[in-house]
């Protein structure tokens, strides 16, 4: 188990009816199945006065299909074959009005809310699975987004094939790269204050964090600032380097299986994680120096809180035994993480 981190009416039941499916487990909990359609993706952006597609209870499992920010006329110009677009993209394009998009780009699941969740509380996001839902992922990037924008003033997009029986992606003759797919946003909805948020600069609620870690097996730990917590996830990766230097990692659509446990009055500031060897403490600002501090404040508040350290020793103990490292460069807000291995601590 994780260690705990301190933590509507007949037509529009008709029309997302056959994006969910529960079936009961023997504990009581219920698996739900929420396909990406027209009535079940937001988007673009977090917002707290959107309305969940899908509610559960703590303890629920959700499997969850998502779509890669591209359009189809995109991908086949880029060289994808008709046939190899996904239905659900073709039907989202079509059906999902210019009104309800933006300001980001980012296809999004959700919302999914949990019940009795509020402000205050922490929701815990168990990524059971991730696995690839297409054969292909793209890479591209264009003048004025990215590192070195500068540098490449054209655009340019290039289609990769994944083969996932070997889990590499074949990236070009003899350049093969190992595959660890993740979601890169995967957020809560924000104070009601930031109205319609956009879905391309992480921040206090996670969203777009880009953070290759958050791969199969991690827990992630998001505070709840809305009724219902209202959940989303979307923009997979099949791969990514810290950094995301060019503005895009091998962008893929992905199904993922979460499980949810909602933690009463446990409330965290920023977003965290768990995996089966580190603790990671998450900081996000436009200046990276801020975006480093932030991160390590909230390691630091981990530790008091949780392991009982005084900030003196948290503090060097992060120095000693921790690493800061750039999570993405090029989201407008900066992704910082800090890495702690559980090992360093001898009573658990």
């Amino acid at each position: 188990m994780a260690a705990r981190w301190p933590i509507e009416g007949m037509t529009m039941r008709y029309l997302i009816l056959a994006a969910l499916a529960s079936v009961a487990t023997p504990a009581g909990a219920a698996t739900y199945e929420l396909k990406a359609t027209p009535q079940t993706v937001a988007w673009g952006h977090y917002d707290a006065t959107d309305k969940p597609v899908l509610t559960i209870r703590s303890g629920d499992t959700v499997v969850i299909h998502t779509l890669l920010t591209n359009s189809p006329a995109g991908l086949e110009k880029a060289g994808v074959a008709p046939a190899q677009i996904e239905p659900a993209l073709r039907a989202v394009y079509d059906g999902v009005p210019a009104s309800a998009r933006g300001p980001g780009g980012h296809i999004l699941t959700g919302p999914i809310a949990i019940t009795d969740a509020e402000p205050g509380d922490m929701l815990e996001v168990r990524i059971r699975k991730v696995d690839l839902a297409i054969p292909y992922a793209y890479n591209a990037f264009r003048y004025g987004a990215g590192f070195l924008t500068d540098d490449f003033p054209y655009a340019r997009m290039k289609i990769v094939p994944l083969d996932s029986k070997r889990m590499v992606g074949l990236f070009a003759p003899g350049v093969e790269v190992p595959l660890a797919p993740f979601f890169g946003s995967m957020g809560v909805a924000p104070p009601p204050s930031f109205g319609r948020y956009d879905s391309a600069p992480p921040t206090i609620n996670g969203g777009n964090m880009d953070d290759k870690a958050l791969v199969a097996g991690t827990t992630l730990f998001l505070p709840v600032y809305a009724p219902g917590a209202l959940f989303q996830v979307g923009d997979g990766h099949a791969a990514q380097g810290n950094g995301e230097v060019d503005i895009t990692a091998l962008e893929t659509s992905l199904t993922g299986t979460f499980e949810f446990v909602l933690h009463k009055k446990a409330a965290i500031a920023y977003p965290r994680a768990e995996t089966p060897k580190a603790y990671i403490a998450m900081g996000f600002d436009d200046d990276l120096s801020h975006a480093t501090r932030k991160a390590l404040r909230n390691m630091i508040d981990f530790l008091v809180a949780e392991k009982g350290m005084t900030r003196d020793d948290a503090y060097m103990l992060i120095s000693v035994a921790g690493d800061v490292e750039i999570t993405e460069l090029v989201d407008r807000n900066k992704g910082v993480h800090v890495v702690l291995p559980k090992a360093v601590f001898t009573k658990r």
